[in-house]
């Protein structure tokens, strides 16, 4: 399987005008056994990724653990993350908070570190209609960075469905969508409505769907532990090259699904320990995995390393 991932190293999708395209890594964060923010280890990491064929970062999202983070460690994120990448446009923040001015406050943050762009997701703090989501993207834009909408109506009660991607593409408000519905149909709908707005992979477990249906990045969570592997399957797959997408998937595919499940940062970030990258532990209110959820990821992550999916 190996011989696969050197023969697809290819040149990135990354551009100055586009810099969300691409693998954009959404990081976890290292932590000490203190649990303490390892900055060093997470500078290291994320120059790791980009060595490794990965096109950017993506700190501060859910898999960042921001929410568990002060203001202080949020900004200092962000801040290593543009350090340690060499280019800030290779870089995207999650902006996301309960109210629209605090979401814009860290997307100007993000811009005053060299940020390229962010990623919103909708307000959060209630199941908002239409006119409040749309107001929640404008008030963000105000920021001046292109913005990556966050689609998780899993976790955040708000759909953006592909007409109201389309009205918020449409008033200028945002350049792409991470798609994390699951529903690899709504692709074509969002095509149909919104021609250019940019499809962004948003759950590792539909990366070749989405690939297969126009994707032109992908806001990736196991790139963090398996990142030439990932890198390899994600150039092929955008590729159409199903000969060599195809098996790299299949054999992935039982990690990458992790990426969609509840407890998704306590699994990359055992994959990352076990594959030699720095990961730790989580703060609370997450929990270590339980025995038997962890023997899983183990032995999927085992299996893919003793295959050469490094």
């Amino acid at each position: 399987m190996s011989h696969l991932i050197k023969e697809r190293r290819t040149v990135t999708q990354h551009t100055s005008t586009q810099p969300w395209r691409g693998i954009m890594v959404a990081t976890a964060l290292p932590l000490r056994e203190d649990l303490s923010v390892d900055y060093d280890a997470y500078a290291e990491h994320v120059r790791r990724l980009i060595d490794a064929g990965c096109d950017g970062v993506v700190p501060n999202g859910s898999l960042g653990e921001y929410q568990t983070l002060t203001a202080e460690e949020r900004a200092k994120v962000v801040e290593v993350a543009v350090e340690a990448a060499g280019d800030g446009a290779r870089v995207m923040p999650g902006v996301a908070a309960y109210g629209s001015a605090e979401s814009r406050r860290w997307a100007e943050q993000a811009a005053e570190a060299g940020a390229g762009s962010v990623l919103l997701l909708p307000p959060n703090a209630f199941r908002a209609d239409a006119a409040s989501v749309r107001a929640h993207y404008a008030e963000v834009a105000r920021a001046g960075l292109p913005i990556v909408a966050y689609n998780n109506p899993i976790d955040t009660k708000v759909d953006l469905v592909p007409s109201l991607l389309a009205e918020l593409h449409a008033e200028g408000s945002i350049v792409a969508v991470k798609e994390f519905s699951g529903d690899v149909r709504r692709a074509y709908e969002i095509a149909e409505l919104a021609p250019g707005l940019d499809l962004l992979i948003g759950a590792d477990d539909v990366l070749l769907e989405l690939a297969l249906a126009g994707a032109v990045g992908w806001i990736a969570g196991y790139p963090n532990a398996l990142p030439e592997a990932s890198a390899a399957l994600y150039r092929a797959a955008v590729a159409h090259d199903l000969a060599t997408a195809l098996p790299l998937y299949k054999a992935l595919h039982p990690l990458l699904r992790w990426d969609s499940k509840t407890e998704f940062v306590q699994a990359i970030k055992l994959s990352m320990d076990i594959a030699g990258m720095p990961g730790g532990p989580v703060r609370p209110p997450r929990q270590p995995l339980p025995p038997q959820t962890e023997a899983a990821v183990r032995a999927a992550t085992e299996k893919a390393l003793a295959e050469g999916l490094a």
